[in-house]
């Protein structure tokens, strides 16, 4: 067994995860971060994620080990009675089980909310899915994807000028996943007080509609509207960095004061003057015309140069990473965001640090990301099996536990 660092708010939780791919996972990992016991439960063919990306090891793949620290692996077929026997003995010693296929397939695996509540009637039953189930798309599956056309994301990006794209990186899989962490601790909190279990539901589809509605409903917020939907700067089709004489620059002029600065700096302050960019809510109505200008005047200068002189008028500014120069950022290494660690498997790795500093109860990397089924055998034996009886779950392809565990 891996050394374990103690420490963390949430030691003591125990969280049985079914979830596979990202969204799932990267919520457990954040509640392991936190110092919670996550038993990853995963199938026989392992978590599909494992065979995605560069990878030292078979089924080590470089984006499963970004969202599976801090946790433990058992492989459970639980399609078999054994399996299924396995997985009730360990929820009836969790705090939190969560899963993310669709409620009808736990359903037919007899293991529903009433399945695991008659061995725990105190347990936080999660589902992270796509639909919320009182809706006609209670069944579809659901992908980042697919969620992200139909709540909008794609069509928000063709009015801003861009073309329907998806955003570059799975968003909904991640907000969904923080959004199943944030119910968790608000579960466990509610329980803390009253003792009381609970089925929640997290569909991806609500969740990023109200996302993409805090914003875009606009005039629409009101009955009858005053207004079409839509917020316009974010809609700008100039809300991107900057070009400049050089590369690009990351610019936001906001509030009147920094337009005051930003005017007076180009040499231009009568703008200000203008009734249409004269307050914050003409500017927004504005807001194509207003960013041109902008767009225009940066190519006048460098990068570095912009920098220097917006931030001595105490404009916000940044540059524009690359991914790679993002890996070298300054602040980042002072903060020791990235550091490299030793895979006990897997080698050398770059481990990215949890994003948030605590006084108390500092959450960290006890474990590196598991190999598959690396703690069944650890497992079970908590569960109270006897060595005979794991040898013989693995005989009989219920678990595997790995040749040199």
């Amino acid at each position: 067994m891996e050394p374990s660092l103690a420490g963390g708010p949430l030691v003591g939780v125990r969280i049985v995860d079914l979830t596979t791919v990202l969204m799932g996972p990267y919520a457990s990992q954040i509640l392991g971060d936190y110092g919670a016991d996550v038993i990853k439960v995963e199938p026989p063919g392992g978590d599909n994620v494992r065979g995605i990306g560069p990878s030292r090891s078979p089924g080590m793949g470089a984006p499963f080990m970004n969202v599976n620290r801090n946790k433990r692996s058992i492989v459970l077929d639980l399609k078999h009675s054994s399996g299924r026997e396995a997985l009730l003995r360990l929820a009836a010693t969790a705090d939190v089980l969560l899963y993310n296929v669709r409620p009808q397939a736990m359903a037919r695996l007899g293991l529903a909310y009433e399945d695991i509540c008659a061995v725990n009637p105190e347990i936080i039953y999660v589902g992270v899915y796509g639909y919320g189930q009182s809706g006609p798309y209670s069944a579809k599956p659901a992908y980042d994807d697919l969620i992200q056309g139909a709540t909008g994301f794609a069509e928000l990006s063709m009015r801003a000028g861009n073309g329907p794209v998806y955003v570059p990186t799975p968003i909904a899989d991640r907000f969904v996943g923080v959004g199943a962490v944030g119910a968790v601790t608000a579960a466990l909190f509610h329980r803390e007080r009253t003792g009381e279990g609970q089925s929640i539901e997290i569909p991806m589809f609500e969740t990023m509609a109200q996302l993409v509605l805090a914003d875009h409903l606009y005039g629409c917020s009101f009955v009858p509207p005053i207004g079409g939907t839509g917020y316009p700067r974010v809609l700008s089709e100039n809300r991107k960095p900057y070009r400049t004489s050089d590369g690009h620059v990351c610019v936001l002029v906001y509030t009147d004061k920094q337009w005051h600065a930003f005017f007076t700096l180009i040499g231009r302050p009568e703008i200000m003057e203008e009734p249409r960019f004269a307050t914050i809510g003409a500017r927004t109505e504005n807001i194509g015309a207003l960013y041109a200008l902008v767009a225009e005047v940066m190519t006048t200068r460098s990068t570095a140069a912009w920098i220097e002189v917006l931030e001595g008028v105490d404009i916000p500014v940044m540059p524009m990473n690359t991914v790679e120069s993002l890996m070298d950022d300054p602040h980042l290494r002072a903060v020791g965001f990235l550091t490299e660690v030793e895979h006990p498997t897997e080698g050398t790795m770059l481990q990215i640090a949890v994003p948030s500093s605590w006084s108390k109860t500092a959450p960290g990397v006890r474990r590196q990301s598991p190999r598959m089924g690396q703690h069944g055998r650890e497992v079970l034996d908590e569960l109270g099996y006897s060595a005979h009886e794991i040898e013989a779950l693995a005989a009989a392809g219920t678990t595997h536990i790995p040749h040199d565990d």
